[in-house]
């Protein structure tokens, strides 16, 4: 099967169908090309789809992505990357292999395709030249033969008249035969032209043409064999990123496992444990007593004791009695080994109006706890540096996450001492890599760097160990459980943190039982009769300065002499007054008093 010896004459048609055959090898390539640029985008747009819910850094979704459902997720997008990637490797496995190399052979194919066929029409131009000199040949045979026919009929015309002479007749003789001759070389010169013309006829029809369209026929065979070939590679670009795929979906499978839902529960536990022991029965207050109105002439000052010591019979538990202390009493201070630059002033612990105890205890019995109190001052303001607005608990953990940062920080700056100091030992050694000197202000500068963050991780370090060291005390946390949530029911949402807080955040104790009792019977008196100043029982000098912010503190000046008017009751917080208008709490620490004796007696 041969297209020479099937399709000898068949020229145009082949022309035709070989350029059809390269348009069809075009649009083979520009499919490929288009199925690369929708793999491109397949795979940008999931690369952009795994970015989108990728957690975004130094934000509150890093926090959440240490759940195992969450690092299930993390992962599903880190695969999905890959996975998007596998998509990249298609696109230019069948651009490099497929598109390029196709449109390379196209024009190859396209160079061979224009050679064939104008080596086949210079064989039809030499095929048809020749045919061309054959006929000429033969007409000039055919005139010539004509001729020599007119010319003997000339001859015998002129030969059978007796009136012509003899001299014309022998000139018609001559011309007959010249004519004769004319024909006979015309006869050679045909019969020449025509062997010449079938030699060439047979050539052009069982080799020329043959050969040429042999060679377009495996021109064109090359071409469905490439097809083929193409689109087996098109199938293997997309077999190879199978394994890597299944690998990618494996590890989708292998994050789903991993989610662990106990220690998700346990990590929910250790994010939001405050370290607080559930708050404890709620002891029956009988206020009727103090309100007894008898219809004996008992003064109201017996009225009010009796209610004082029926109070004080109760046995009121302790943080209860908040919701009817008229003035807040500001938190107590740091322990007396702190610097005093180094304490803050401490929350606000405004003071509240006068209010009829009728409303008080309305408020008291209507309002619902605030369990979220911290979590909303948290919100509500600054963060302190001590992180003392948080739950023991969670206090303990940020501190801790604190130190490890700092350690972190100076293991960092060593690293870098030490690596200053061996490029100093070198440059000491080999004096012309450089000057040693100029090391010496970044090993001071690394150096102070270094004192800092140690400063600043025994800073951290004292509130760990204080923290840690409250921890363990299960009781005294019941207690300030107990004390924040009933605390948590007075309307002013700041009190139930500022009532709790020192001025470094720390969780205090509450003052004794039979204290709260005391000031639980001054908010009787101060109901029905106004303040009395209370008398001086000694006198304190400031042995720091304190500037008084909050309300309810007085703001007093290094080796200034105050009148002390209520004692330390335990809460770290002395009252002193400067003048008759001016008074206030500072903290115990700050102060050296001298307490009156007999005043203190009485």
């Amino acid at each position: 099967m041969s297209w020479g010896t099937e399709l000898w004459d068949q020229f145009d048609n082949l022309e035709k169908h070989t350029q059809w055959g390269i348009d069809i090898l075009e649009k083979y390539i520009k499919f490929v090309k288009e199925r690369t640029e929708i793999e491109l985008n397949y795979a940008k747009q999931l690369r952009n789809l795994s970015k989108k819910y990728q957690p975004k850094k130094n934000s509150k979704e890093e926090e959440e992505y240490k759940y195992t459902s969450c690092k299930a997720f993390l992962s599903t997008l880190n695969e999905m990357n890959d996975y998007a990637g596998q998509h990249e490797v298609i696109s230019e496995n069948m651009t490099s292999q497929i598109t390029v190399e196709l449109a390379r052979y196209v024009q190859e194919l396209k160079q061979e395709r224009k050679s064939h066929f104008l080596e086949g029409r210079k064989a039809q131009q030499h095929i048809e030249t020749c045919w061309k000199q054959l006929e000429t040949s033969k007409r000039r045979f055919e005139r010539d033969c004509k001729e020599a026919d007119r010319a003997q009929q000339y001859f015998e015309k002129m030969d059978a008249d007796i009136n012509v002479t003899k001299a014309d007749v022998e000139k018609a003789r001559q011309q007959a035969q010249i004519r004769h001759q004319m024909a006979e070389d015309s006869k050679a010169d045909y019969s020449s032209i025509l062997q010449k013309f079938n030699r060439e006829q047979h050539e052009y029809y069982r080799t020329h043409i043959p050969n040429i369209f042999q060679k377009i026929q495996e021109m064109e065979e090359r071409r469905i064999l490439r097809i083929g070939e193409s689109m087996k590679t098109y199938a293997e670009v997309d077999r190879q990123v199978i394994p890597i795929i299944g690998k990618c979906l494996d590890g989708i499978v292998k994050a789903a496992d991993s989610i662990d839902q106990k220690n998700d529960s346990q990590l929910v536990i250790e994010a939001y444990k405050s370290g607080f022991e559930p708050p404890g029965d709620i002891d029956f207050e009988d206020y009727t007593q103090p309100m007894k109105r008898t219809l004996s002439e008992n003064s109201l000052s017996n009225s009010r004791g009796e209610g004082k010591s029926e109070v004080k019979f109760g046995g009121k538990s302790k943080g209860k009695l908040w919701p009817f202390i008229k003035k807040n009493k500001p938190p107590p201070p740091p322990p007396a080994s702190a610097s005093p630059s180094a304490v803050p002033n401490g929350p606000q612990s405004p003071k509240q109006p006068k209010e009829p105890l009728s409303h008080r205890f309305n408020e008291f019995m209507t309002s619902k706890p605030k369990i979220h109190c911290f979590r909303s001052l948290k919100r509500g303001g600054a963060t302190p540096e001590d992180f003392s607005n948080l739950p023991p608990e969670q206090r303990r953990k940020k501190l801790q996450q604190k130190v490890d940062e700092l350690n972190k920080e100076i293991q960092k700056e060593m690293d870098q001492r030490d690596a200053i100091t061996k490029m100093k030992d070198v440059y000491l050694k080999n004096p012309q890599m450089g000057d040693p000197a100029s090391l010496d202000h970044k090993l001071v500068e690394v150096g102070q760097n270094i004192e800092k963050l140690r400063l600043e991780a025994q800073k951290f370090e004292s509130w760990l160990a204080e923290v840690e060291g409250r921890l363990p005390a299960r009781s005294e946390q019941a207690r300030r459980q107990s004390g924040m949530y009933d605390a948590q029911n007075t309307p002013p949402v700041n009190n139930c943190a500022q009532d709790r807080e020192s001025p470094d955040g720390s969780y205090t104790e509450e003052q004794s039982q039979e204290s709260e009792v005391k000031v639980l019977a001054t908010d009787f008196d101060d109901e029905f009769d106004d303040e009395e100043p209370l008398p001086a029982i000694g006198t304190c000098r400031a042995l720091y300065t304190f500037e008084g912010q909050n309300e309810g503190t007085i703001s007093v000046a290094e080796g200034e002499t105050l009148y002390v008017i209520e004692e330390d009751k335990g809460d770290g917080w002395t009252r002193i007054r400067r003048n008759e208008d001016e008074e206030g709490y500072v903290p115990t620490s700050y102060v050296e008093v001298y307490l009156d004796k007999n005043a203190k007696d009485s």
